[in-house]
């Protein structure tokens, strides 16, 4: 029943693991998770990063940014890397090279060292991430598919939603350093057990002497300059900075020279044949924005509760964790679904929660807090691990093994991406809606409105009683509030175009085609 075992991936074919193996496993998937959570647990204390090496608000945004380009630039590689070095190698050195850059950037005593160390974390540790996968839908068959994808399904979603949750209380309860150091215990125990246990593919050191260094250099500036516009281009005014003009200019120059070495290569830095196949396409397009709702609602929520309710890191951390525990509740049943349901039901239905928790929050005002949010993070939780399952199986299911390790970080990159498009679009969509509601809000607040001048009377007299000058307190206090009306107005139209986005994901599941559970020997050719 499973594929053709090639020399690159020697899948076991019967339904039995060995315990070695699945130690092995268990051990890639939690130095996963530390890659993933890394990401959520600093940004969640950037103010106390900031704080410690005395950084302007520009330079500890790089702190971030260097991460996420170093990052996005090494899944995609990993595919011919593990192909050139074994996944046992890749992935020990990407652990280890993760713990000791961790370790560096809690030594870090200025900003530009905290930089450096902090895209040397990125870009090894991005190595750890589409390995999991791989190895997730190589060494197991696919009976056992119903525990292995929704685990590592769980882990690629809860990890950035609680990592606000662990950020601010490592922050709190230690100093910023602990954020770094906490990953270096760890890393070691993942390195040492990864060597010792992970062993079912060997190394082809042959296709060094055809590595395509030029579509390397390409591949980096394309994906380097694309996460820089992405990530920077709503605070920059886009276009009007003209460091988002010259980025946009290398990732275009970058893009071309990439796609055209990808195509014309022997062996080209990553594969893109494997988007031929019908449902990894469409897989790795369902991935791209499920990117958007997992990114982009673990960085909506903390922006509401912040700048709205006032909350600080903890407070966010402890409100977040309700989506974490439905993500982790709902594991096992996926898992169960996975194997009795149609998975093109499945999804649907998981995009459905989504679309259902999104659209209550468009009733959102200045007073919601826990209560309020709790079942939209609870659908939130649950739609996103309904729909991981079937759609890692449907993305990497169904693909011959030997294009598995290519199709990996090919299928992250894709989520990874659409978090980053996704943050760019509602970034700017809250900035260009606050705007228009700020206008329009301001039309109405005006000498001829009596309820406004009566308010402002009232107010004024209020606080005049105090010795304050009333009048300047009273229009400040106001304009505070329209402030934050226009806030709240620009977070629904956001929470609205999000519920329009999963209703039509639910539609396209109509198009894709049920997978097999067999794996035909040419499938993807």
């Amino acid at each position: 029943m499973a594929a053709t075992v090639t020399p690159t991936a020697q899948a076991a074919p019967s339904d039995t693991i060995d315990p070695r193996v699945m130690i092995g496993f268990i051990a890639m998937v939690f130095g996963m998770f530390m890659a993933i959570l890394d990401i959520q647990i600093v940004s969640a204390s950037l103010s106390e990063i900031q704080a410690g090496l005395g950084a302007g608000t520009e330079e500890v945004a790089w702190v971030q940014t260097a991460y996420l380009i170093a990052e996005v630039i090494m899944i995609p590689l990993s595919g011919i890397l593990a192909r050139i070095l074994s996944t046992r190698v890749l992935f020990t050195l990407a652990a280890a090279g993760f713990t000791l850059s961790s370790a560096l950037a809690a030594t870090a005593t200025d900003i530009n060292q905290m930089i450096i160390y902090r895209a040397i974390q990125g870009f090894i540790g991005g190595g750890m991430i589409p390995s999991v996968f791989a190895a997730a839908f190589t060494i197991f068959p696919p009976s056992k598919r119903s525990f292995v994808s929704p685990l590592i399904g769980l882990v690629a979603t809860l990890a950035p939603t609680i990592g606000p949750t662990v950020g601010g209380y490592i922050s709190h309860a230690m100093s910023w350093h602990w954020l770094f150091l906490v990953n270096v215990i760890p890393g070691i125990i993942v390195s040492l057990t990864v060597w010792s246990f992970v062993d079912f593919d060997k190394p082809d050191r042959s296709l060094l002497k055809k590595f395509d260094w030029w579509g390397l250099l390409a591949m980096a500036l394309f994906l380097g300059a694309m996460e820089y516009v992405l990530e920077e281009g709503n605070s920059k005014d886009w276009f009007n900075d003209q460091r988002i003009v010259w980025g946009a200019i290398v990732m275009t120059a970058g893009g071309i020279l990439f796609f055209y070495r990808a195509f014309t290569q022997e062996l080209p830095i990553v594969d893109l044949k494997a988007f031929t196949n019908r449902n990894f396409a469409f897989g790795s397009l369902f991935s791209f924005v499920m990117g958007i709702g997992l990114y982009g609602l673990t960085y909506l929520y903390p922006l509401y509760l912040a700048r709205v309710r006032g909350y600080d890191s903890l407070a966010i951390g402890e409100t977040m964790f309700v989506s974490g525990l439905a993500m982790f509740m709902t594991a096992p049943i996926a898992g169960r679904l996975s194997v009795k349901m149609d998975p093109r039901i499945m999804m649907a239905s998981g995009f459905i929660s989504f679309g259902v928790g999104t659209y209550m929050v468009t009733g959102l005002t200045a007073d919601w807090d826990f209560y309020e949010l709790l079942i939209p993070q609870i659908l939130r939780g649950c739609g996103l691990m309904i729909c991981m399952v079937p759609i890692n199986n449907i993305a990497l299911g169904t693909l011959p093994p030997e294009r598995i390790k290519n199709a990996s970080g090919l299928y992250n990159l894709t989520r990874n991406l659409g978090g980053a498009v996704g943050l760019a679009i509602i970034n700017t969509m809250l900035t260009q809606r606050t705007d228009e509601h700020y206008a329009r809000l301001v039309e109405h607040v005006n000498p001829s409105n009596p309820a406004a001048m009566n308010w402002l009377a009232q107010v004024s007299g209020r606080l005049g009683m105090f010795g304050l000058d009333g009048d300047a307190a009273a229009l400040k206090k106001l304009a505070g509030m329209v402030n934050q009306q226009a806030w709240i107005m620009a977070f629904i139209d956001v929470f609205l175009g999000l519920t329009v986005l999963f209703c039509i994901l639910t539609v396209m599941t109509s198009l894709i085609k049920k997978p097999s559970a067999v794996v035909p020997a040419d499938a993807g050719h």
